[in-house]
């Protein structure tokens, strides 16, 4: 005889958890040099970085004080950021606050091996994960038998041991009601943290903290939350709604409103399609628009070709293709331009991303080039069978477009001379 369901029982609570990874470059590395540990050590050198295994057994290691380049941190041990050295730095600026600290260059595919690790651990408990990047996820803890009788501690921590077992490193977990609360709860104890958070906690823990450890506030909200005389989430919750609308916009403001007091309804989402696609590089040195302009042409060249691989391979087309330029002053700019049809050839790339350049002032040098394709869509739909409503006539849309070439002047419009 099956135990009769209580129709008008409360769903249960909302148990969302968010899982970062702790300085996980320089995590994955200290496992390959355990002699590392407890020492400030950056990771974002080249390869000529790299390690030097000595007659002896021991390794000479980069230091910070020799480097000279153009590279930037990708990440830092927490012995590193005490010194004032954190990811998106120079690296010959973090040179000056922390000239011993070592020097590691970036590897990308051990990073990739360790996400997978990991995000497999956690899937063998927790299926409802939303993927935010190499070393940060969401957890859907809700239904999870047991999950409701701790407010998800148990569940947490056989997550944190099952990542320590699969991969030996460390991680930091946030559980609360919501997406928003968790990504802040998961920094509030890092390394190895885990913190547990419900409604009733916000205005002790949340409200102390600065407005910017909500994930959307960034740099210039923050610059101008402060003019406002609003320097903590606290601030935040207590100013009044309209006047928020009135300085940041309807949507904005509304917005900065709710997630001061810690509103959150967005779902863990288990797949989603991307927005776009891109390859961008960063430059040793700045180059210039005329001088440079045979480098320069072959560089964003192999740029779309490569954009237009990534499409194939992930099985897309782009509609709309863009241009990212960070200059000498570290000004980004962008443009984008719309197509009349979708595309993944690199020749019809290529002529699309020209045609942006030359919107650009190019006076200054360049330490970026970047090229995307958004407006994606999928090219089994594009190339699928007809619409229930065509007629037999009519022929299923393509992902051919007429081809183009690469006769289009690199940067149209750029000054003859300059500096």
């Amino acid at each position: 005889m099956s135990a009769a369901v209580d129709v008008n029982a409360a769903p249960p609570a909302r148990l969302i958890a968010h899982l970062d990874m702790d300085a996980f470059y320089a995590s994955v590395e200290l496992l390959r040099y355990p002699d590392l540990r407890g020492q400030p050590v950056v990771i974002g050198g080249g390869r000529d970085q790299g390690p030097v295994l000595l007659p002896d057994g021991t390794r000479r290691y980069a230091r910070l004080r020799h480097y000279t380049g153009r590279g930037v941190i990708t990440t830092a041990t927490y012995e590193a950021r005490a010194l004032g050295a954190h990811s998106g730095m120079g690296v010959m600026k973090a040179a000056q606050l922390a000239p011993d600290a070592v020097l590691l260059p970036v590897d990308f595919e051990a990073y990739r091996k360790y996400s997978r690790l990991f995000k497999a651990a956690v899937r063998s408990i927790a299926p409802l994960v939303e993927d935010r990047g190499i070393d940060e996820i969401y957890i859907d803890l809700t239904d999870l038998p047991g999950a409701q009788a701790d407010a998800g501690r148990s569940v947490a921590q056989a997550l944190k041991d099952a990542v320590r077992d699969a991969t030996g490193l460390t991680c930091s977990i946030g559980v609360t009601p919501n997406k928003l609360l968790s990504k802040i709860c998961s920094d509030l104890e890092k390394p190895n943290g885990l913190t547990l958070l419900g409604a009733a906690d916000i205005a002790a823990r949340i409200w102390p903290l600065p407005a910017k450890k909500i994930n959307g506030i960034g740099p210039k909200a923050t610059e101008k939350l402060a003019g406002l005389g609003i320097h903590t989430i606290g601030d935040l919750a207590a100013a009044d709604p309209a006047f928020l609308v009135a300085q940041f916009g309807k949507s904005y403001g509304a917005w900065l409103h709710e997630a001061a007091h810690g509103r959150d309804d967005r779902p863990v989402v288990t797949y989603s399609e991307p927005k776009s696609i891109s390859r961008e590089t960063t430059f040793e040195r700045d180059l210039h628009a005329v001088r440079d302009r045979a480098a320069l042409g072959t560089i964003f060249t192999e740029l779309c070709v490569q954009l237009a691989g990534d499409l194939v391979a992930k099985g897309y087309a782009g509609k709309t293709i863009g241009i990212k330029l960070r200059f000498d002053d570290f000004k980004i700019v962008t443009r984008d331009l719309t197509l009349p049809a979708h595309t993944m050839d690199a020749r019809t790339i290529r002529r699309a991303a020209g045609e942006c350049l030359k919107r650009v002032d190019l006076t200054r040098r360049l330490r970026l080039l970047g090229v995307r394709a958004g407006a994606l869509a999928k090219l089994a739909d594009l190339v699928g069978p007809a619409a229930p409503n065509a007629t037999p006539h009519e022929a299923p849309p393509t992902a051919r477009e007429p081809l183009a070439h690469y006769d289009l002047p690199l940067f149209d419009g750029a000054p003859a001379d300059g500096s």
